[in-house]
């Protein structure tokens, strides 16, 4: 039973990084494919890995995939998210029908 179950969140995990994939290439700007990549590390990489320790169980290979795992859910947004910070301070524009700029509205970064 753990086998099915795992086999469906790798494929789970398969499907969102196609998606962001695809994000990466059709998505306008810099912040938007930043975005598709996160989701495609935080959602589709951490499926995949799971659904691997559902396979494998408690062994050597397992404990690294959930160590791994839990790795890429505390650092992936935050590395999208100075990645976008330092891509703002360094003037890369927003796609021109953007309609936020939440940086832009607080002023200027400390």
């Amino acid at each position: 039973m753990s086998n099915i179950i795992g086999i469906i969140f790798i494929a789970i995990g398969l499907v969102f990084d196609f998606f962001g994939c695809l994000g990466l290439v059709r998505l306008p700007d810099v912040y938007n494919r930043l975005q598709a990549s996160t989701k495609c590390v935080t959602l589709g990489t951490c499926s995949i890995l799971f659904g691997t320790f559902l396979i494998v169980g408690v062994s050597a290979t397992g404990v690294k995939a959930l160590i791994c795992a839990t790795f890429l859910l505390l650092t992936a947004p935050v590395s999208a998210h100075a990645l976008a910070r330092g891509a703002h301070k360094s003037g890369v524009r927003l796609w021109e029908k953007s309609v936020v700029d939440k940086y832009q509205e607080d002023g200027e970064l400390k």
